[in-house]
This record gives C-alpha cells, structure tokens and sequence, in this order.
C-alpha cells in the first residue's frame, strides 16, 4: 500500500524521510488506517498531535536541564573566581586558558611583572622537571600534586607553594574533547616558616641542652679550680659543697666540712641569709672569717641566693683580704697622687681624637662666614653678626690649637720659640677656666730674643705654675702676676741654679697666696710630693717644670715667705743665630699658612695664557669642607673638584694626570692617610705640587709629609685668604715662567 501524500501538512518541506521519521508514527498510522471505520488521515493527525506534546515535553525537560546547566557554570564560575586560591585552567600548550583574580594577584601583583600567560616560565628551574612530570601524571591518572614549588615572580618576590593539577576534558563542538588542566596553587610560604621556626626551636632546645650539660661540667670545673672559696649550704645552713679554695683558706678537708654549719666558719654570715626573702644576692662585704683552729682571717663575702623545687640554696663566695689589703693601701696612696696626672692624659687623648673633627667643623664655620661676609653690604645689618660669630670661631680655633699643643705627648723638639707668643698663648687658656676672684696680668719686655726652647714644654711649664698660684690663692681674693726680661744672671745665682753665663729669658710667676715654710721649699720639687688634700693635687706639677728646665739647661728659682706669696723665676736660655739659622730651613718649607700668607689675586692672572683656570683637587673626608673649599677657590676663579674617598680622587688623577695643577689632601681620614696620597700623587705625576692639610700636625707627620715630597702643610682650620695665599703661592711656584 503506497503512503498517503501529506505535503501539504508540511509546505515548507521539513517533513522527515521514511529513514528519519520516527518508527513509532508509522506504527501508529498502520494502525488507524487498519481500525474499522477510520480514515489514514485522520490517524496522520492524531498521530501528529501525540508527535507534538511529546515534543513539547521534551522541550521543557531540554529547557529545565539547560537552566540547570547554566545555573551550575554560574555557581562554578563564582566559586572558581572567589576562591582564596590562585586556580588557572592551563591547556596541554602550557597556555593559561583562564585563571582567578587571586592567581593575577599571586603571580601579577604589579603591572610591570610578567603576565600571566604561561605557568611554566614562573617555575624555577631546579623544580621545572618536578612539575613536568606532575602534568604527566595527571594526564594518566586524572590528578596529581607536586610539593614544595618555587614560582618565580620577580628578581626580589617568589611563592612558595604546593602545585595539585586535575585533568579535564573540555567538548569541542567538532573534533574530540580538549585536553586541560585545572592547577591549584596552596601557597605554603606561612607553614614554611613555620615548620623551620620549629626546627630551629628544635635545634636551639638541643643545642641549649647539649649547652646546659657542658656548662653543668664547666660549673664543677669552675667550682674546684675556683681562687675564692666558695660554700653551698642547704635551708638549714648546713654545707653541702666545700670547694678546694675553702679547704686550703679555713685549713679543714672537705669531709669535715661537709654537714656542718655556716657559722663554724663565717659567724657573722649567718645574720645576711634574712636577705634571701629580698634579693637573689648580696654583697656583705669585709667580714672576720674563722679557720677550723679557730684562727681569724679578714675575708670578702657575697652571697648568692637560688630557689628551686627542693628549697632553697645559699652559695657563698669568701676571697682572702690578708695579702690584698697592703697591696691596696700602697695602691691608693699612688693612685690619689696620679689621678690629676691621668685626667691630664685622658684631657690629652680626647683633645687629639676629636681635633680632626672639630677641627674640620670651625673650618666650614669660618670659611662659609668669611663667603657671607663677601656677600653682604657694607652697610648690611647682618655683617655685623657675621663678624661677632667669625670672631667667636677664631677664639674656638685659637683654643682648641692651644689644647693640642697642650697634649701633645712629644720629645723635646727644640728650636728658637718667642716666650712672648707662649704667654700669651697660655694666657687665653688661662682666663678660660680662671676663678673670678683671681686676676691675671702679663707684664711682658717688649723686643724680647727668642729661647731655645721646646714650646709645647715651656707653656706646659708656665701652665702648671699658673694652676699651682691658683691652688694656693684658693677662694680667697688674689692675683697673678706673669713678667718676662731679658737678663744675664749674676755668678752668685749662676752657680746655686747651675746656669751657664749666657744670656737668658727669665720668666716670673708670682701670686698673692699664703706662700710657703723653709721645710716645705726644700721638697716642692720631690715627685708626688704636695701640701694639697687628698684627691686635690698629685704632686707632679712642680716636677714637672723642674724636669722641663733640666732638659732646657736653664733652671728655676724659688722664693717665698709665709703670708707674703711665692715667686717662680724660669730661666731658658737665649736662642744663637746658629741655632736661629738651623731651624729657618725645615721651617720655611712647612711653614702654616699664615707664615706664607700674600695678598690673593684672581687665578687667571698666574696663567701666561688668558682666561685659563688653574685645576684644583681637593681631598676631604669631611663633605661640608669639601664643599665650602669648591665654593671659596670658584669665587677666586679656580676649577676645583672635591672628593670625600681618596680612592676616587687617586683613580681621577690617575685617569687625567696632567688635567690638575695643585693637590690638596686632608692627612687623617678613614681608613686613609694623607701622606699615602702624597706618595701616589707624586708616583703618578712627579711634578704636581701636593699640600697637606691636618689639625694635629706633629713632627712625625711634618717628616713624613716632606719625605714623601708635599710642599707645604696647613693647619686646620684656616683662614681664607691663608688658604686662597698658599694655593696660589704653589701654583705660581709651579707654573713655567
């Protein structure tokens, strides 16, 4: 039976094939074209309406899954991008298909770091392989996990964490499903630093009972080698350790000993153990200790208090005093007479460690003054300032030279020395610390001859002659008279003082104090010896001048009457011309700045070719010398360049030796010295004129600096035109004429 034709059910022919029409239609057709009384179109449509509904109910289940569907990719979505883990989908290209905002933060904090398009370039290397095979592995078996991976973030950030990777397929709409991975990154930086703080609490809690066990030996080693004796007692003050030191001191055996009480040798002791209710020790000091003949000993005690689990302990540490308190009675009669003599020292010690500093700070003072100073008008209200503060840093520099010369702890270096200048000199020192009830006057010859003398000794003299008129006048109202002349002492005063008949400078101190006994004039010049209390005076003061005169050969003379004062009269010898001429050499060529100090002029000029400036290296640790020499040499018309690092300056001057027409170098700098600058200076270009600037110039540095070829030396701090003069004075020096 042929089929009914139903095009016109279907017009825009989608009716399917007998192929694709479903087998239950036709079955159903067959059997309402086959029912009595029933045509096949009918059955065609009823068919068709059971077709629809149930195409409809399909529909709606479709429908209700795909909703389903979508609901569960949404929740899926939110959960993979809220989630306090850095997840990242990574297909089998290592391509990062898509990642969480919390793995962006982790491997892209900034937007300068590597994107976040790869996971493998973020592995370190030593763990590439590692994570390699974990990919495999999951490829196989579905998941793995890889722990401990170092990622890579940038140079100075890396995570550290567990990597879990699971294998998805993802459906392709044509082709087989794509192979993806979905990595878990537990970041593990927290635990990591947690588990090796436990190791090493672990190791510290070994290595602290592997140190309580030797200290425990150390202890018992300490106890028996012990020069005190120590005592343990238990809370009821019986001994329960006797060490050798206690045996030897109470002559009793450590059997003996052991169960006995404290009192049978420290009686007195007994009475401090009340203090274990108040402090862990106590120092009970000199007590009288028995022997086991009953013997007594003068010994030190302290106790040590402990509380543990079983009670309470009582250490107690006796140091026999028999043979020390001698020693410490002869010790501090020395000590009482030293301690000015070591204050003097320790004043000395500190004047040279802080001159250089300091030293360098007046220079910046002074020299930024003298600049302010150029800049202002005359008529400026502000000039008026600047000087008062130039005129302070004068008297600050003025007075730190005297304290270093002062302290300088040096051989006689004798040569001809104006006792004028030493007066003075000791003078400011002097109204610095002066009680205002004393007056001081200088009453000085004018045109005195200069003395052989060693100046640093002779102001040193004339200083301890002042503090002793100063001691003896008290807080009593007095006055101190300082005179010096010419003189040529008569053969009577000659021969008592052993002076030889030349002529001599004589330099008075005399006072307005009690003055002195015959008795005491005769020992004024012994060591140690003094009429001052204890703790005021050592004795040295006097003795020291008179140490100083004999190395002068002068000498000094002594006169005094109770009630009436005293009258010192020093007596150096005059300076020859021999000895004059002798010393104008070495000092001409290291004369300070203000010996060789002229009338500055404009830098251009020492050129014979115009508008050439003259190159100065400057060398300073300090870099506010540095800056303000750089501001004061460019205002004179000077190139200059400063360096805070010899090492650099060297290296500069190695690179551009010809490029330099003068070398300035501080001598003391850190790790540094001055001369040794010279010395590559002079290695480099022989011909570069080098000065060396120092606070604190000694004979030995004066010698080292001339060996090594400097041509001058300056003291710090200096004037301004001092140093513009002495620049300009080595480079015309230098400069072909």
């Amino acid at each position: 039976m042929s089929e009914p034709d139903l095009s016109f059910l279907d017009p825009e022919g989608r009716q399917p094939t007998p192929a694709e029409r479903p087998p239950g239609i036709f079955a159903a057709h067959a059997r309402a074209a086959s029912a009595p009384g029933g045509s096949p179109a009918e059955g065609l449509v009823a068919e068709l309406r059971a077709y629809q509904g149930e195409l409809e109910s399909q529909n709606k289940v479709l429908r209700y899954s795909q909703a389903v569907a979508e609901s569960a990719y949404e929740r899926f979505e939110t959960l993979f991008a809220s989630v306090p883990l850095a997840l990242m989908v990574v297909d089998e290209h290592d391509m990062v298909v898509q990642a969480n905002s919390m793995a962006h933060r982790s491997f892209q904090p900034t937007e300068r770091d590597r994107p976040l398009t790869a996971l493998m370039p973020f592995v370190r290397p030593q763990d590439a392989r590692r994570v390699r095979e974990a990919f495999a592995l999951a490829q196989d078996l579905g998941r793995s996990e890889v722990k401990e991976v170092v990622f890579s973030i940038s140079e100075d950030a890396h995570i550290t964490g567990d990597l879990h990777i699971a294998h998805i397929e993802a459906p392709q709409t044509n082709g087989l499903p794509q192979s993806q991975y979905l990595c878990a990154v537990i970041d593990q930086g927290p635990l990591l630093a947690e588990r090796q703080a436990l190791q090493h609490s672990a190791r510290t809690l070994q290595q602290r009972n592997e140190q309580l066990h030797a200290s425990e030996k150390r202890l018992e080693a300490v106890i028996n080698s012990a020069l005190d004796a120590i005592i343990c007692v238990d809370q009821h003050q019986r001994v329960t350790v006797f060490n050798p030191t206690a045996a030897a001191l109470f002559q009793c055996s450590a059997s003996d000993a052991l169960g006995s009480t404290l009192d049978r040798f420290l009686p007195d002791a007994t009475q401090a153990l009340a203090f274990a209710q108040l402090t862990t020790q106590a120092l009970l000091g000199e007590m009288t200790a028995l022997t086991a003949s009953g013997k007594e000993l003068a010994v030190e005690v302290s106790v040590s208090f402990e509380r543990h689990a079983e009670g309470e302990t009582t250490t107690v540490f006796a140091r026999d005093l028999t043979g020390r308190k001698k020693a410490e009675a002869h010790r501090s009669e020395l000590e009482a007479q030293l301690r000015e003599s070591h204050k003097m020292q320790a004043v000395g010690t500190m004047a040279g460690g802080i001159a250089h500093d300091f030293n360098n700070i007046l220079g910046a003072i002074l020299g930024n003054v003298e600049l302010a100073k150029a800049d202002c008008s005359p008529g400026s209200p502000v000039l008026e300032s600047l000087l008062e503060i130039d005129k302070a840093g004068r008297r600050a520099r003025d007075l730190v030279r005297q304290i270093l010369t002062f302290s300088r702890n040096e051989p006689p270096q004798r040569s001809a020395v104006s006792l004028a200048e030493v007066a003075h000199d000791t003078e400011r020192l002097l109204r610095v610390t002066l009680p205002p009830a004393i007056e001081l006057h200088m009453q000085l010859q004018a045109g005195l001859p200069p003395v052989l003398a060693d100046a640093t000794q002779v102001e040193q003299a004339l200083l301890n002659l002042c503090t002793n008129a100063v001691h003896a006048i008290g807080a009593e109202r007095g006055s101190i008279h300082v005179e010096a002349a010419a003189v040529q002492p008569d053969q009577r005063l000659s021969e008592r003082l052993g002076l030889a008949p030349i002529d001599y400078v004589a330099l008075t101190v005399r006072d307005t104090g009690p003055g002195m006994e015959a008795t005491t004039l005769e020992r004024i010049f012994e060591p140690f010896f003094t009429t001052k209390p204890v703790g005021q005076g050592t004795g040295l003061g006097l003795a020291v001048v008179h140490g100083v005169m004999r190395t002068h050969e002068g000498g000094v003379d002594v006169q005094s009457t109770p009630g009436q004062g005293s009258r010192f009269t020093l007596y150096f010898p005059v300076a020859t011309n021999a000895a004059q001429g002798a010393q104008a050499g070495p000092v001409a060529q290291s004369a300070p700045l203000a010996a060789t100090a002229s009338s500055p002029s404009s830098a251009d000029t020492l050129s014979g070719t115009p508008g050439k400036k003259h190159h100065v290296m400057y060398v300073d640790d300090d870099q506010a010398l540095v800056f303000l020499v750089q501001r004061l040499l460019r205002r004179r018309g000077y190139e200059v360049s400063g360096y805070t690092d010899p090492h650099e300056a060297t290296a500069a001057l190695r690179a551009a030796p010809q490029a330099y027409d003068l070398l300035v170098t501080d001598y003391n700098m850190p790790g540094f010295c001055g001369v040794d600058l010279v010395r590559e200076a002079r290695l480099i270009r022989p011909d570069l004129p080098v000065a060396l600037a120092s606070g604190y110039v000694t004979a030995e540095i004066e010698q080292a600096a001339l060996a090594e070829g400097a041509r001058a030396l300056i003291h710090k701090p200096n004037d301004v035109e001092e140093l513009c003069a002495t620049v300009q004075r080595l480079i015309a020096g230098n400069d072909p004429a």
